[in-house]
């Protein structure tokens, strides 16, 4: 199998689109080589741990609304474009994402990680929920049969926390400038949501690879 790492923010739309776009593309191709990691990339490291009201996150992010409406509309279109119907008008707040980063983290010890990453964005994106609330958090941990209560009692003590401040400012210094960047054997770097049909020639390629060094 061929390591394909996922650098992430589970607020990131690029990145749920990014995901979408990758999915349907390992679904068609059930053959593929890939064994996936996700890693931890804050949008906003320093974002207030309670986040904050998303219009004026927003606001001041980007300069003011007009800009803000004109970057979100071009999202708007790529979501529409890859099928997906992004809910922002539901998205009062903008979270600190460290805590869903440290739970991403726990669910790939339990081999989870893709299915908490796929609740995150749906919980986030399509339903407006706030996840950086511990309740938002943990009850995402038990729909991908997770341990609830485990979870929330490492949520509410800084276990993970260090360490994914660490591997978030590893990849800045490694040049890592936003997300998605999807890492291919350690080796190429893909940034951005790439199309279905270049994830399925890369599958073909890597599994020509594969092929040629065994025989």
């Amino acid at each position: 199998m061929v390591k394909l790492d996922i650098l992430s923010d589970p607020i990131c739309p690029w990145c749920y689109i990014g995901k979408t776009l990758l999915d349907r593309a390992l679904a068609a191709h059930p053959d593929h080589p890939f064994t996936i990691e996700w890693h931890p990339f804050q949008l906003n490291p320093d974002m207030p741990a309670a986040g904050m009201d998303r219009r004026t996150y927003l606001e001041s992010k980007f300069g003011g609304k007009e800009k803000a409406v004109e970057v979100y509309g071009r999202i708007a279109e790529a979501a529409e474009e890859a099928g997906l119907t992004i809910n922002f008008a539901a998205i009062e707040r903008t979270p600190n994402t460290l805590n869903a980063h440290r739970l991403i983290h726990w669910a790939g010890i339990e081999g989870k990680q893709t299915a908490v990453v796929s609740f995150l964005f749906e919980a986030y994106f399509e339903k407006g929920q706030d996840i950086g609330d511990t309740d938002v958090l943990v009850a995402i941990a038990e729909r991908a049969e997770m341990d609830g209560p485990a979870i929330r009692h490492l949520l509410q003590g800084e276990t993970e926390a260090a360490d994914i401040s660490s591997r978030d400012a590893h990849a800045r210094e490694r040049g890592v400038t936003g997300v998605p960047t999807f890492i291919v054997a350690n080796q190429h770097a893909l940034p951005g949501a790439q199309p279905t049909a270049l994830w399925e020639q890369v599958i073909a390629e890597v599994n020509a690879q594969i092929k040629d060094q065994s025989e």
